[in-house]
């Protein structure tokens, strides 16, 4: 009954993946859906992205095991920059009417920081791609152990994922998340309810997790604790600012205050709830004490089977169609859209800026994306067969790439009028070797020594902002004419304008 009705569910998202691709009738629909989304369609593309597998596995499991202060980054940092986003970024996103958000470096930098920013802001996907896909393979091996091993699981998923976010892309990520919302919040609740009930009542799981200090904002007592904790906020909560698929859900609402409404309810809705898993993680260890053995695996992606666990061993069908049928939706809807984003990048921002003189028709490009889409599909699907990170230490290492490469242009680019081309290329090529440095050579959280236990991407941050300021102040070698909408419509196809 349950593998038939998960069979059931993906063969109808499938569908309606391939139902949206009626509605994409160049990139400008394949990418921001034509800039239509009403405000449910909004929100829910908000809150379905952001809540993907490693809130519902991994950062559950990371807070069962260490308490609220071992995931700031998810959901507090994460939940912050959809804040953020929506008060200090949307209007200025849905106002420039652009199809990616490298095109606004390249209005306010230049091609070159446009390409750089657009590669870092690409490569940055791979991890938390890798990570939805990691996890509906970890579904599906869960549910056909005797038929795929974990490895083709994990390409069985890649492939349903790919096939409907090619033909559909935003429109298949749009009316998919809506009814992977719903099934979300009805599915979760539902079984947050029976799990809770059996460990006692709501009040005994919160009471013990008060008392075993789970319940704690600042359990750390170390400095390096306290670092590490201050590193993971700000790497989600600024580092995922500068996202295509941030960029593409403020663009694709209908109007400017959908877009700002949109994602601020998206953010706080995605915050309340994410407390969800993790009541029903912790419900999950006091109903089975022994699933504490899983944090003593050396292999850290273990503690990721504790939810699938203890739901197969220990509920009713209809309570494992529920979780499972939420599982697949979380998974599902934020596996699309970070397969879309880099692939958008790539196409416009970097294939597209050295492809210019060929003018390539709208049709041509849209092929192109597609066929992009298809190979951040495959490098992904080879990283989640060959890592053995947990979800949430795969999402905050993409976060950090942005961190350090576009995000201080992008803000000093809208806030600071004396930012220059010259300040965005000093600060790029001061922030990644700073960053990677201290990354590879110095980074030790165990050291005694402060310095060292300090999150190389807070290296790299304050490098980005001193490179900025010094490259702008200084007398400006790298001209640039601020360029306008008219230029990026040019290089695209009549069909693709705005």
């Amino acid at each position: 009954m349950l593998i038939f009705c998960v069979l059931v569910y993906m063969a109808a998202t499938v569908a309606i993946g391939l139902y949206a691709s009626m509605r994409v009738k160049d990139s400008k629909d394949f990418m921001v859906a034509g800039r239509s989304l009403p405000l449910y369609m909004n929100f829910a593309c908000v809150f379905a992205t952001w809540f993907g597998a490693e809130t519902v596995l991994s950062v559950s499991a990371t807070f069962a095991k260490d308490g609220l202060g071992a995931v700031s980054g998810d959901p507090f940092g994460a939940s912050m920059c959809l804040c953020f986003v929506a008060f200090f970024f949307a209007k200025t996103f849905y106002r420039l009417e652009l199809l990616t958000i490298g095109d606004y470096y390249h209005l306010r930098y230049g091609k070159f920081v446009e390409v750089i920013t657009s590669l870092g802001i690409a490569s940055s996907y791979l991890g938390w791609t890798s990570a939805q896909l990691s996890a509906l393979g970890l579904v599906i091996n869960v549910l056909f152990p005797e038929y795929l091993s974990l490895n083709q699981s994990i390409m069985v998923g890649a492939a349903i994922v790919t096939i409907y976010t090619m033909f559909g892309g935003m429109w298949s990520v749009a009316l998919t998340d809506v009814i992977q919302t719903v099934a979300i919040v009805v599915g979760l609740i539902l079984v947050a309810a029976l799990l809770g009930h059996r460990a006692g009542g709501i009040d005994v799981v919160i009471d013990h997790a008060y008392r075993a200090g789970k319940l704690n904002l600042f359990p750390h007592v170390t400095a390096s604790a306290w670092l590490i904790a201050i590193g993971q906020f700000i790497t989600m909560a600024l580092g995922s600012i500068p996202q295509q698929d941030v960029f593409q859900r403020v663009t694709s609402a209908k109007n400017e205050k959908t877009a700002l409404i949109g994602t601020f309810g998206g953010g706080v809705f995605y915050f309340f709830f994410a407390f969800v898993p993790m009541f029903i993680a912790y419900s999950a260890m006091l109903i089975d004490p022994s699933l504490v053995e899983l944090f003593q695996s050396e292999d850290t992606r273990v503690v990721q089977q504790i939810l699938p666990s203890l739901v197969l061993k220990a509920t009713p069908i209809w309570c494992q169609v529920l979780f499972f049928g939420a599982l697949m939706s979380a998974i599902l809807s934020t596996a699309s859209g970070t397969l879309l984003a880099p692939a958008s990048v790539l196409t416009e921002n970097v294939l597209r800026v050295f492809l210019t003189r060929l003018k390539l028709t709208d049709r041509a490009m849209l092929m192109m994306l597609r066929s992009l889409l298809v190979l951040v599909a495959i490098v992904a699907t080879t990283m989640a067969v060959n890592s053995n990170q947990t979800m949430y230490e795969m999402v905050e290492a993409g976060y950090s790439v942005t961190l350090v490469v576009a995000f201080v242009p992008l803000v000093f680019g809208i806030y600071w009028k004396r930012a220059t081309t010259q300040g965005a290329v000093f600060s790029i090529l001061l922030a990644v070797p700073v960053w990677l440095g201290f990354k590879y050579s110095y980074f030790d959280e165990g050291s005694q020594e402060i310095w060292r236990c300090v999150p190389p991407q807070l290296y790299g941050l304050a490098a980005s902002i001193l490179g900025m300021l010094i490259g702008s102040m200084m007398p400006n070698w790298i001209q640039h004419r601020q360029a306008d909408h008219s230029e990026i419509a040019n290089r695209r196809s009549p069909a693709a304008g705005h």
